[in-house]
């Protein structure tokens, strides 16, 4: 990408270059009456400001210089920047660019940060991307700012263990912190700096073992995730279960073509609140299905009866197309709002 914005540099300096000297030959030779070489010196001379050859004799000629010299000044000031960057090696794009994200991420809200973009964050990441979630990305490796760079991530160079780096990431503002560092100890340390700025946040933190996961608990993550443990449940389910967890990798990744499950969380403005599923009518308005209902206290209602009336503050599990869950998240929008 970088050398052909040069070549194209190059090409705009080389016209302009070509442009300025055809225009000042024919120019003065029309206005002057001078041969085609002299014509020629006259416009090299003046739009390189080495000097005049001698006064124009005229105004017409005095004209055409002036704009050659003014020609010449902006031809030598683009080429200078051109090879001054070239130089620099980039920096100052580089710069610009840098400041270009940190404006970017100022202005996200509700967005999701991941803290380590190893395998499991770019999986984490390809999920939100599937899903049209905002995030922002810390990790400070080459490998990682090569794989943001790929996909167009925003990413903060860091390790998120120094408060600075998540602020930059814009932790005031977001929604949900996921931290996948191959370091327990790094892991850690995020979650209980995330938890003390910011106690309403919603963290999810990878853990090597059970050990791990207690101090992760105990330093503010809402859930801990040990992808081992999660990894052998997997590999057994697939044994034991094999149509069973065929089924729920297609209800559980945003990248599926087919099925997709969802979670709506019934708000005090939503005006179906306070009516049964039947009154709704949610099969037959949206083709999804309501597989669960999460109630406050933190129970689960599974297979809820068509009676079930749906409160505020209950928790929806649905399942169906990805134009089913839309309708169903619409069904169930606050006033005067749609859902995405």
């Amino acid at each position: 990408m970088e050398e052909r914005v040069r070549l194209r540099q190059i090409v705009v300096v080389s016209a302009a270059v070509v442009v300025t000297l055809v225009v000042g030959t024919v120019g003065f030779r029309l206005i002057l009456s001078e041969s085609w070489f002299q014509s020629f010196y006259r416009a090299v001379v003046t739009a390189t400001l080495t000097g005049l050859d001698s006064v124009p004799a005229n105004n017409g000629a005095r004209a055409l210089s002036i704009v050659l010299v003014i020609a010449g000044l902006t031809i030598i000031a683009y080429a200078a920047a051109v090879i001054v960057e070239a130089m620099a090696g980039g920096v100052f794009t580089g710069v610009l660019a840098e400041r270009r994200r940190e404006r970017t991420i100022e202005k996200m809200r509700d967005h999701y940060i991941i803290c380590g973009y190893g395998r499991v964050g770019r999986r984490v990441a390809e999920e939100f991307r599937a899903s049209g979630v905002p995030y922002v990305v810390l990790d400070f490796s080459d490998v990682a700012k090569a794989a943001a760079e790929q996909h167009g991530d925003l990413l903060i160079e860091g390790t998120g263990t120094e408060d600075g780096d998540l602020l930059k990431a814009g932790l005031e503002h977001a929604r949900g912190l996921v931290v996948s560092s191959d370091s327990d100890v790094d892991n850690l340390y995020i979650a209980l700096s995330a938890r003390s700025v910011r106690p309403d946040l919603t963290i999810v933190a990878r853990a090597s073992d059970e050990h791990a996961e207690k101090k992760l608990q105990l330093a503010g993550a809402d859930r801990v995730v040990l992808p081992y443990a999660s990894a052998g449940r997997t590999i057994a389910n697939l044994v034991l279960k094999p149509q069973v967890s065929a089924f729920l990798d297609v209800v559980t990744t945003a990248t599926g073509p087919d099925l997709q499950l969802a979670e709506i969380e019934i708000a005090g403005t939503c005006p179906q609140a306070g009516k049964t599923i039947r009154d709704l009518r949610v099969r037959h308005e949206t083709g999804a299905i309501i597989v669960a209902l999460r109630k406050p206290d933190g129970t689960f209602d599974t297979t809820p009866e068509p009676d079930v009336t749906i409160e505020v503050g209950d928790v929806l599990i649905g399942v169906g197309t990805p134009d089913e869950i839309g309708r169903l998240e619409d069904l169930f929008a606050t006033s005067g709002t749609v859902a995405g």
